[in-house]
């Protein structure tokens, strides 16, 4: 059915539409740009980026010294001597009732079997996958608005072809109105004219509703309100240079936003096997500390007095019961790391797989709009003589009907393939990396 096709192509010709308040035209590539900053997944994907740089800032934050600082004050209780037993009268030890004591303390990581180390590569290969998801986010945000984009190019230059056909539908039927006043044609033939008509005219109805709810879709996607109505400029829609399967899949493995996030994931695997490795290593550091505390009952004999001491050296770890505690966790590791290796090579897979896809379709798209050019002559020229021998008392109505609606399903063609072309072209550019 003619409204089944409506659905599926896109404008390649300049349209004189009347820009009101609330319309703007834009260019593809500034729909690109307004997506990029206003796009709301693509903040958030940008926000992540931000906190995983921060994570980085704290991984290498440990590397500095540990330094605390405390204090205390209590109250001591009274210290009675049993000395002739639990049941008998105590001997009253006299004690300074007051305490008070403030220390500071430092350390500092010599040697934690290189944990912090991995942990800040850990951190940095989490941050890299983070602007590689949002590459990733913005790719998909660009396709998605350039499908809208177009859909609101091909709703319109199927209102305008569609415009232009009814002018000409009208003219003729005037013609058969004519010829049944003459007495030439029955008067079936002027409603199945009629009918034609109103159908086509119903199917405005349906454009119009097509513009909006993409309009409404490309508004949202790139930040803009609903009220603004996007009118697509006359841009090119000529084909695009095709190369090589070979080249585009040498470019997916260079620039592949999917290959390059598998690719980290597979080296945050090792990092975390080679964490979990170091939990059996020995920790070396050095510490140092020094406090005031009143009154001296540290050592004896005890004195009524504020003393200072302090303390300073390395201070060695080794965790023995690792190699126990830790040995199932190493093997996880291990195991996860293994399943990463195997993803990531399925992630190749996968790429390759859409690359091949988006080529070949891109190509059976190009093919098809040659066909729909050629075929546009075809029906043009079987409508001239089919109306011809109409006119003539030498065919039916309905072979000039559907003469007519084969002009304009072949023109529609024509506008689909062109379109499916160029949104073929994008999700190919996608699958290698380059939108």
């Amino acid at each position: 059915m003619l409204i089944a096709v409506l659905v599926t192509a896109n404008s390649f010709t300049r349209l004189q539409i009347d820009t009101t308040v609330g319309s703007v035209q834009m260019s593809l590539s500034q729909v690109w740009d307004k997506a990029e900053s206003y796009n709301k997944q693509i903040q958030m994907q940008q926000l992540h980026v931000q906190g995983s740089e921060e994570e980085i800032k704290d991984a290498k934050a440990e590397r500095l010294p540990d330094i605390s600082a405390e204090g205390e004050y209590a109250r001591v209780s009274n210290m009675p001597l049993f000395e002739n037993g639990i049941f008998k009268t105590p001997t009253q030890f006299p004690v300074l009732h007051n305490y008070y004591k403030v220390a500071g303390d430092a350390y500092l990581n010599v040697y934690n079997g290189k944990k912090t180390s991995t942990k800040i590569s850990e951190n940095e290969a989490k941050q890299q996958i983070a602007v590689e998801q949002k590459r990733l986010t913005t790719s998909e945000i660009k396709l998605r608005a350039s499908s809208y984009y177009l859909d609101i190019q091909r709703s319109l230059v199927f209102k305008d072809l569609l415009l232009k056909h009814l002018a000409e539908q009208e003219k003729q039927l005037e013609q058969i109105r004519q010829l049944k006043k003459n007495g030439v044609v029955l008067k079936t033939d002027v409603l199945r004219a009629e009918l034609q008509l109103s159908r086509q005219k119903l199917s405005l109805e349906q454009i119009d509703n097509d513009i909006a709810i993409a309009r409404q879709k490309l508004d949202i996607i790139i930040g803009l309100p609903d009220s603004v109505n996007i009118i697509p400029s006359a841009d090119s829609l000529d084909s695009f240079p095709l190369k090589n399967y070979e080249d585009y899949v040498a470019d997916a493995t260079t620039h592949s936003y999917q290959y390059k996030i598998s690719e980290k994931e597979t080296e945050l695997r090792l990092l975390q096997l080679k964490e979990v490795k170091g939990n059996n290593l020995p920790k070396v550091g050095l510490f140092a500390n020094y406090s005031y505390t009143y009154p001296e009952i540290q050592f004896y004999p005890y004195a009524p007095s504020l003393y200072g001491i302090g303390m300073y050296g390395v201070r060695a770890t080794l965790p023995i019961s690792s190699l126990y505690h830790n040995k199932h966790k190493e093997k996880a590791a291990e195991i996860e790391y293994k399943r990463q290796e195997i993803e990531h090579s399925n992630t190749q897979d996968d790429i390759r797989q859409q690359v091949k896809e988006a080529y070949l379709r891109y190509k059976e798209a190009v093919n098809r709009t040659n066909v729909a050019k050629a075929n546009i002559q075809q029906a043009t020229e079987n409508l001239r003589i089919v109306s011809n021998t109409y006119f003539n008392q030498l065919s039916l109505l309905t072979d000039l009907l559907d003469a007519d609606t084969q002009v304009l399903q072949t023109r529609f063609d024509y506008a689909a393939a062109k379109i499916a072309a160029q949104l073929q072209y994008y999700q190919l550019q996608k699958a290698i990396g380059n939108l």
